[in-house]
């Protein structure tokens, strides 16, 4: 079996399915702890530092949507959400909030280890290429994660930050969702279209047109970012 390396905190407080994660992640060379609520969540995001969060929505004393707010505001800590209801407003509102990913219970193991591996793969700075993309008013900095928009720092999770990089670097170029899904997320990707059009939301949300660039919408097909 491939060995992998990295923390992982996992936040649900179903024991048996808690325990079933752990057990995967271990024998697959992960370090984890497991958190049962939302309170042991926050304690342990701080002392545990982890790589990654496997987080429940369902948890008991304060529920991982809040959990998932709180987490944005004391890092950009890799996040996936875990979720029984299969709920679309629940996957929409995490990535609006946030989140990296999701995944709806019953899953297979396999299927969530490679989404892991896929997070924490994006998200390691030893395998993204050192470029930095310069246009008037804004920059992005592909070795730290580091994006300034008029001379300010712009936070945004690891999955915001690679999809900008990715359009970014593919000026002028037009791609279908599930193209972006397949090379941003880097894996057969079994969520919906909605995934980028979140994403999309977001950047527009935090990075208005720019002097000579702008996220386009092509209708019909995508999405491009456009350099004039």
């Amino acid at each position: 079996m491939e060995r992998f390396s990295g923390k992982v905190l996992i936040v649900d407080d179903d024991e048996n399915i808690s325990e079933v994660i752990n057990m995967y992640l271990k024998s697959s060379g992960y370090d984890t702890k497991i958190a049962l609520n939302g309170k042991e969540a926050q304690d342990m995001y701080l002392d545990y530092n982890p790589d990654l969060v496997l987080l429940d929505v369902m948890i008991p004393y304060i529920d991982g949507i809040d959990v998932l707010k709180w987490m944005r505001k004391q890092g950009e800590t890799p996040i996936i959400m875990i979720t029984a209801k299969g709920d679309t407003f629940d996957k929409v509102l995490a990535l609006e909030l946030g989140a990296d990913d999701y995944i709806v219970k019953p899953f297979e193991p396999k299927e969530l280890l490679a989404r892991v591996k896929a997070v924490l793969r994006r998200y390691s700075t030893d395998t993204v290429k050192s470029e930095v993309i310069k246009l008037s008013d804004l920059l992005i900095d592909s070795m730290s994660y580091k994006v300034t928009y008029n001379g300010e720092d712009i936070k945004m999770p690891p999955k915001e930050f690679e999809l900008l990089y990715y359009l970014a670097s593919n000026k002028n170029k037009v791609f279908t969702r599930e193209q972006l899904l397949c090379e941003v997320w880097g894996y057969d990707y079994p969520g919906d279209s909605r995934t980028v059009d979140v994403h999309i939301k977001r950047l527009r949300e935090k990075l208005s047109s720019g002097e000579t660039w702008e996220i386009q919408t092509v209708w019909g097909v995508g999405y491009k970012f456009e350099v004039n």
